[in-house]
């Protein structure tokens, strides 16, 4: 069995790097660039966030199926990070482009460039995942790949988080001195793109696949779909992965609306050299994301100590226990405010190579089953479920800041201020809560993956 090199696991690492930077920007920027610079409402917004995420749930298992068919000379998972890299950064910069159209048309554009954008997302991002499944069967190297990649996640989410605002707020000054705050947004995503573009070539570049499909095995869709109907740890990790990702996206997605609303004073402090002020949204979402990096490099290991299945089950409860606490404090409770999003972003850090890691358990536990590997199908529900869950997280934010009253950029009502408090506790922690309670009757331990690789090695080296 061959282990991976530092430079291949740097490599896969690029890639998330690339994705979660857009993605960040998604969860955290993208509700309030459509309702405070966009100029749509909210309510609106939430209802585009679910009828689009129906439609894009349809394209990770399609593109799962696609990947899992392609057969190229750099393999079935790589060539579309070469493929898909431009068009990833240019549909990205036109999501957050504002043109000069009636509201009604300012809507259909929102609905066409949001589509587009996932669906390109998803054509990226299926076989990224999927080639963590590909590149070993060592279990405690893809735990290994996986918190690499995870790290460089929240490395490209702490540049965006650190350095959106300021930079949205320096290209938002035009020649004459006024603010043109559209332009701003537009110009920041250029940025992005450039650097998502590189960073996928790299990920392209340091890979390899090394696991193929029995040689036996024929395209069957009827089967693959068949097997994956009847896996069901696949179900239990669906499950789990989209509470987790409820959770994780109202957090993320409410905290500008916290700051911004909830606070009186937003500017944490002023950068001397180049006058732009750092607010305290941005700190604590920087924050967050370093405290991700540091449940990342936990999860190894306390999985291995513990396991995955505990280690997941209890980084969730404990984040239901600090979400529910984090109601409770004031504007002047900031010491509290920044512990506890340390120690509940540590929580949420800790799963999210553990999901990566055991959706790749589960191709190998359906290989093991059935004799047939779908790679691409089963981690296509990765993104499946990450869409699934920020976008009913999406949903749930907009719906209620309109149930709550909520009007952009207006002084808002208690009722309005209580809305969005609760969007940052009790409504993450009950998603913390579910992907826990999923989490528990996942049966696939480590014991029993150590046996089915075992399995799998002999099965293999007989086909050779």
């Amino acid at each position: 069995m061959e282990k991976l090199k530092l430079k291949e696991k740097l490599g896969y690492g690029y890639g998330d790097f690339a994705s979660s930077m857009f993605w960040k920007m998604f969860s955290v920027y993208l509700l309030y660039f459509y309702t405070d610079v966009f100029g749509i409402s909210a309510a609106v917004v939430g209802t585009m966030f679910l009828i689009t995420r129906i439609f894009d749930g349809a394209n990770d298992p399609i593109m799962g199926i696609i990947a899992d068919r392609t057969n190229t000379k750099w393999g079935k998972f790589r060539p579309y990070l070469l493929w898909m890299a431009i068009p990833f950064g240019i549909i990205g910069v036109l999501t957050f482009t504002t043109p000069e159209l009636s509201t009604n048309s300012k809507i259909v554009y929102a609905y066409v460039t949001y589509c587009l954008m996932m669906i390109i997302y998803t054509a990226v991002n299926v076989p990224y995942a999927s080639l963590l499944g590909v590149m070993t069967s060592n279990l405690k190297d893809r735990t290994s790949l996986a918190s690499y990649r995870f790290i460089f996640a929240f490395a490209g989410s702490i540049l965006v988080l650190a350095t959106a605002e300021p930079l949205v707020s320096y290209f938002s000054q035009t020649a004459n001195g006024e603010t043109d705050a559209t332009r701003g947004w537009q110009y920041t995503m250029i940025i992005y793109a450039i650097i998502a573009a590189v960073f996928f070539y790299g990920t392209f570049y340091f890979t390899k696949e090394r696991i193929t499909p029995p040689k036996q095995q024929k395209t069957s869709l009827k089967e693959d779909l068949k097997n994956l109907a009847s896996n069901k740890p696949w179900f239990i990790l669906l499950g789990a992965g989209v509470a987790t990702l409820i959770f994780n996206s109202l957090r993320d997605g409410s905290a500008i609306y916290y700051f911004k609303y909830y606070f009186v004073d937003q500017e944490a402090f002023l950068l001397p050299v180049v006058g732009i002020s750092i607010t305290f949204s941005t700190l604590y979402l920087v924050l967050g994301q370093a405290a991700n990096i540091v449940g990342v490099i936990l999860a190894k290991p306390i999985s291995d100590r513990l396991g995955k299945k505990k280690t997941f089950l209890f980084a969730m409860i404990l984040a239901t226990v600090f979400s529910c606490i984090f109601f409770w404090f004031r504007e002047d409770h900031l010491t509290l405010i920044f512990t506890f999003q340390f120690l509940i972003s540590i929580c949420a850090g800790i799963i999210f190579p553990l999901l990566w890691s055991m959706y790749a358990d589960i191709a190998d536990f359906s290989e093991w089953k059935t004799g047939r590997r779908a790679t691409g199908l089963i981690f296509s529900s990765s993104s499946m479920s990450q869409k699934m869950g920020w976008t009913l997280g999406g949903a749930v934010t907009g719906w209620m800041l309109a149930f709550y009253g909520f009007e952009a950029n207006m002084v808002q009502t208690e009722e309005a201020k209580t809305g969005i408090r609760m969007m940052l506790s009790f409504l993450p922690a009950a998603g913390a809560l579910i992907s826990a309670i999923f989490i528990l009757f996942y049966k696939l331990d480590d014991a029993f993956m150590q046996k089915i690789n075992t399995d799998l090695l002999h099965r293999r080296s007989q086909e050779q």
